[in-house]
Parts: C-alpha cells; sequence; structure tokens
C-alpha cells in the first residue's frame, strides 16, 4: 500500500521536473533551437495545432530558423501565429519556407527572461509540494483507515519528504543551468 503511494508520488514529481523542463526548452537563449516554435499553437481549421504538427523545423545557422508547412496553404496562418506570440519575432515568408532571424539578446532582455525562468522554477517546487501534501493526506487517509500505524506514516511521511527534497534540488539544478545558459555572451 505505501509502495504504490511512493511511486505515485515518485512519478508525479518527476512529470512536474519534465514539465518544467519542457517549458525552459521555450525560453529562447541567443541560440535558435526548433523547441522554441514547436509547441506553438496554430488555429487550424479552427482547431488550435502545435506547429510541430504542421511544419518541419530545422536550424540552418545559430541564429536562424527555418520552417517548412507540410502543405503551402498553411504558411500564412502559421506567420499569424508566430506574429500574434510573445516570442518578439518577424518572420519573413519566401512562398516556400519561413525563416526567423533571432535578435542578439541585450542584458536587460537577459534578464527579464531570468525573472520568467525563476517564475517557472517557483512553480514547478509549488506543484512538487503540492504533491507531498497530497501523498501525506493519503498517508493519512490509510492511518485513519487503520491499514497502517502510526509510527508507519511517520517514517513514510519521512519518506516522502526526502524524495520532496530531492525533486526540488533537480528544480534547482535545473534552473542553475537555464540561468547560465541564459547569461551565456
Amino acid at each position: 500500500m505505501l509502495k504504490e503511494v511512493y511511486k505515485e508520488t515518485e512519478a508525479r514529481m518527476r512529470g512536474a521536473i519534465q514539465a518544467l523542463e519542457e517549458d525552459l526548452s521555450g525560453i529562447r537563449t541567443g541560440r535558435a533551437s526548433p523547441a522554441l516554435v514547436e509547441r506553438l499553437q496554430v488555429e487550424y481549421y479552427g482547431t488550435p495545432t502545435p506547429l510541430i504538427q504542421l511544419a518541419s523545423t530545422s536550424v540552418p545557422e545559430p541564429r536562424m530558423l527555418l520552417i517548412r508547412p507540410f502543405d503551402p496553404a498553411t504558411m500564412k496562418i502559421i506567420e499569424r501565429a508566430i506574429l500574434a506570440s510573445d516570442l518578439g519575432l518577424n518572420p519573413s515568408n519566401d512562398g516556400k519556407a519561413i525563416r526567423l532571424i533571432l535578435p542578439p539578446l541585450t542584458e536587460e532582455r537577459r534578464r527579464d527572461m531570468i525573472k520568467v525562468v525563476r517564475h517557472e522554477a517557483e512553480g514547478a517546487r509549488v506543484a512538487i509540494r503540492n504533491i507531498r501534501r497530497d501523498a501525506n493526506n493519503d498517508f493519512k487517509e490509510l492511518l485513519k483507515e487503520k491499514e497502517i500505524s502510526e509510527d508507519d506514516e511517520r517514517r513514510a511521511q519521512e519518506q516522502i519528504q526526502k524524495l520532496t527534497d530531492q525533486a526540488v534540488a533537480d528544480v534547482e539544478k535545473v534552473l542553475q543551468a537555464k540561468e547560465a545558459e541564459l547569461m551565456e555572451v
């Protein structure tokens, strides 16, 4: 019974860290990365669709993204979605592909990006603490139903706290790596 709660809690905490990593991959540094636009939602036949399903994205140069739509008719809606996003990029269309040139980041813009990254990391920490709370509530339920003893509950809560501490440390590692990447000139 307790092992199931441990496994579920650990899996949910790993999921929170992976979600943070995915969110941070979309925050641009000085380099072009397909992850910057792949999750961008494009209004395709009235349905929000991720760009990755409508086009292939490549990096021909360090500061350029090349987006090749699978269907040339989607070119305009992809351009509109890029302009409407908070990426701050101007697409240039040559009829076959869309080019996005990433301008170099200013010091002020880097600092703003770090604030965003820290906010995302705080959201991940809150998610991890909420997962810990859910696990502890599960232990209290098991104790109330007399399926575990008070000693088992206390040990289980200590084990969950160790998992929580490890997950928060992992969030810090991800945060530090992204901050270093953003400050790199």
